[in-house]
């Protein structure tokens, strides 16, 4: 495996600390959500640090190669065709499964795989996928989690471990998802660093959150805590990390806040035992395969084998879980209830942030706290399929359907905000929005006699 480019010290890039982002002193590179981009038009203050010669790294959260389905095509051009507007020396994404397609069903968050051998099979098929597919080099994140697989066969560091022995993708570790995996799943933090194969380092993520309930909440919205940045020490002692990255990306703090974080994290990089000489594989093939290794890209030349049945039972197994946090299924045997209860509640949190944020209109016509009250009636019963924005037309139809929002001036706008969002293609399965499109002005009696 080729050495990783060095990167330096960096932060995440969003539109709200755009500006301070762009005068934080000694920034080296900047990472920033692919899906959030459009490659004819970036952000000019991306193109600014890009003049700078400040590398930008997109960073995908849709893909779900961890998923029972095979990567989108359409989602893995898109995801190259980021990098190559961003001129990135590599993309990363996640080892998690967001989705499932019989039926169709959308987490909007990022989902644990089963750390199974069948999950494994066909986590390493669909990263050979996207690596014949991506113009650059790919690395993958290991994520956070609430809940626990039963039967897992592999711990997370051997899983990890294999993956890159199979497959010759890099990793990148989030530290504070090891923090997290401690508190919410009982893990050793310090096993997986141990078992982590230094060469396939790409970089590592910092990030804050906080406790509630006795469970720890990856927040990325709280300064990084003590006991990640012990963490990232440890890592340090290991091996010297090519990049390190402070994450933010909600309640963002002052602009001396920032540096002061980025600040620390050179320190404690600075600070740490040096860590030894990285190893390197000791002979010409993918350890545990026997394929031979393109020199060039340090992955197997190869296709990893047909995961054949293992995609079938892994799909089973993950639509389950899927179906009984954003569908109120029954809980699958040997979850725990109680968790599985949490992270529900906790992905329609995040939907109702998310849809409130890419339609703030929606907030405006009914208030905070109403908006909040009317979506989590909504997700209960309404399972995301189509992604976020689709998401916000159905609420929007759902709230005009129901005769919300109460007073009827708002009631008239959001059937106008609808109306031109929706275009020709209304989701309604009794016909009733387009009827309500020629008749906002009738009153609640009105439209039952109309419906």
């Amino acid at each position: 495996m080729k050495p990783m480019a060095r990167l330096g010290v960096g932060i995440g890039w969003r539109p709200e600390i755009a500006e301070a982002v762009e005068r934080l002193p000694g920034l080296d590179w900047v990472e920033v959500v692919a899906e959030n981009l459009c490659p004819g038009h970036l952000p000019e203050s991306l193109l600014r640090l890009r003049e700078r010669g400040v590398t930008v790294v997109p960073h995908g959260v849709s893909l779900g190669l961890g998923g029972a389905d095979r990567p989108d095509p359409r989602r893995l051009a898109d995801l190259g065709e980021r990098a190559v507007a961003l001129g990135a020396p590599l993309v990363t994404e996640h080892i998690a499964f967001v989705r499932s397609s019989s039926p169709a069903l959308e987490a909007g968050h990022l989902l644990p795989v089963p750390r199974t051998r069948d999950a494994l099979d066909v986590l390493c098929e669909n990263v050979r996928i996207a690596q014949d597919a991506l113009p650059v080099p790919l690395a993958l994140e290991n994520i956070a989690a609430l809940v626990n697989w039963p039967g897992e066969e592999l711990t997370e560091g051997r899983f990890l471990a294999e993956l890159v022995e199979r497959t010759g993708v890099r990793l990148l570790i989030d530290v504070a998802n090891l923090h997290t995996n401690r508190v919410n799943r009982g893990e050793n933090p310090l096993a997986v660093l141990d078992a982590l194969p230094p060469e396939a380092l790409a970089y590592v993520h910092v990030a804050g959150g906080m406790e509630r309930d006795g469970v720890w909440h990856d927040t990325h919205a709280h300064p990084v805590p003590p006991q990640v940045l012990d963490l990232l020490g440890e890592l340090r002692a290991r091996v010297d990390p090519p990049g390190v990255l402070l994450e933010r990306d909600d309640d963002f703090p002052p602009e001396p806040e920032l540096a002061a974080e980025l600040a620390t994290i050179g320190a404690v990089l600075a600070s740490a035992p040096p860590a030894p000489p990285a190893r390197t594989a000791d002979r010409g093939t993918d350890r545990g395969t026997e394929r031979p290794v393109d020199a060039g890209t340090g992955r197997g030349a190869a296709a990893v084998p047909e995961a054949g049945g293992a995609r079938g039972r892994v799909g089973v197994a993950q639509t389950a879980l899927l179906s009984a946090l954003v569908a109120g299924t029954p809980v699958p045997e040997g979850f725990d209830r109680q968790r599985v209860a949490v992270q529900a509640r906790a992905l329609v949190s995040k939907r109702a942030d998310v849809v409130g944020r890419i339609a703030p209109e929606l907030v405006g016509f009914l208030g905070p706290e109403a908006y909040r009250r009317e979506f989590s009636g909504y997700a209960r019963h309404r399972p995301m399929t189509g992604g976020y924005r689709r998401d916000a037309l159905d609420f929007a139809e759902h709230l005009l359907v129901h005769g919300l929002p109460a007073d009827p001036a708002a009631r008239r706008r959001l059937g106008r905000w609808w109306q031109d969002r929706a275009g020709s293609r209304p989701r309604n399965p009794l016909g009733r929005l387009v009827r309500w499109a020629d008749r906002l002005r009738l009153g609640p009696r009105s439209r039952r006699a109309v419906a």
